[in-house]
């Protein structure tokens, strides 16, 4: 490979900290961070860190504020101001969805648990967007709460504009500007990649200065839907990748005559419909998030190999095996052989 592959970081993904008792000490999210370091530097367990955020998943994003201990089981006098409740004809608390918010920051505000909260509103996943009513208690009670004092909302950064006419009173868009990419736009936006794609219909990251994009309303695609597309995908992905074994190792080839391990990750990626930039391992380490549970199609990243940081790449296949552009030509290759243990950095997943 000239690149092969560092030092375990089990990873993380998103959720907002929700912080509901006074006396709790907190930590800002830094980029790179994953909960199981978090965890580590606190001296405390990633479940405990979980249970004390309420969240559901490992996902967390830069800036996030976490609660890293809890001395105290005191309710604060006055609440925070938050986004409004409001109560239906039938009893039937709802919350409107704020740029920020998550599943499990709702759950945890409103004391319900993130399953109940996703049954109540027929939800398949943990996705939601700025705007959407959530039913936060059980329809079929009608119990209500009252309603919470709305927050003031912060200006957005950028070029934001109302929704047209024929569009819900919602929508939001954003105008690109020249230097834009997706992964800044979301974040801009407090949304993930993978929502800004579903809610503009994108099946690539191509975008370009002067058009507009949705940064809120409702995603037109199924929950359903991209699940199963994801999996097909994940089967199709690796049945592309191991077609090309043996293929010889060309420093910076990305085609058929000759890979090297960011060329093979961006032929196969492509080729299964990704719509990837050619760029470095590490710059596909940056565009992607960690994952504590690999699943085949993941990427698989190594570093200190023949530079210092991220330098190999290669793609999750199960059962602790990865498919790479290795030092000769592309083969499969165990995560349990001594060089590649030393040099494993993390799993992660394209965004």
């Amino acid at each position: 490979m000239k690149k092969k592959v560092a030092t375990i970081a089990t990873a993380a993904i998103l959720s907002s900290a929700f912080a509901s008792t006074a006396f709790a000490d907190t930590y800002t999210v830094k980029s790179g961070d994953t909960l199981s370091h978090i965890a580590r530097n606190h001296s405390i367990t990633v479940s405990k860190l979980k249970s004390l955020n309420g969240l559901s998943s490992d996902l967390i994003f830069p800036n996030q504020k976490l609660t890293v201990s809890k001395t105290t089981e005191v309710q604060p006098s006055t609440p925070a101001p938050s986004a409004p409740s409001t109560t239906t004809n039938t009893g039937t608390s709802t919350y409107t969805i704020k740029s920020g918010d998550t599943l499990s920051a709702i759950a945890s505000k409103h004391k319900v648990t993130v399953a109940k909260l996703k049954s109540w509103n027929k939800l398949t996943s943990d996705l939601i967007f700025p705007g959407q009513k959530l039913s936060v208690s059980d329809p079929a009670k009608g119990t209500t709460t009252a309603p919470a004092p709305s927050a003031p909302q912060a200006p957005s950064t950028g070029s934001t504009a109302p929704a047209p006419s024929n569009e819900t009173a919602t929508t939001v868009y954003y105008k690109i500007k020249a230097g834009d990419t997706l992964g800044k736009i979301a974040q801009q936006h407090k949304m993930t990649v993978t929502q800004l794609k579903a809610l503009n219909n994108l099946s690539s990251d191509l975008i370009y200065a002067g058009k507009t994009l949705k940064v809120s309303g409702q995603v037109t695609i199924s929950e359903p839907e991209k699940e199963v597309a994801a999996s097909n995908s994940a089967d199709q992905l690796i049945k592309d990748a191991k077609a090309l074994l043996g293929t010889p190792y060309v420093w910076g080839g990305s085609s058929t005559k000759g890979f090297d391990c960011s060329g093979f990750i961006n032929y196969v990626y492509n080729k299964s419909g990704k719509g990837l930039v050619r760029t470095s391992a590490d710059g596909y380490f940056n565009r992607s998030y960690y994952v504590d549970k690999p699943q085949p199609g993941d990427l698989v990243f190594f570093a200190n190999t023949y530079k210092k940081g991220i330098s190999h790449v290669g793609i999750y296949l199960g059962n602790n095996e990865f498919i790479h552009a290795g030092n000769d030509k592309v083969e499969i290759s165990s995560l349990t052989n001594t060089y590649y243990k030393k040099h494993f950095e993390s799993f992660k997943r394209f965004y």
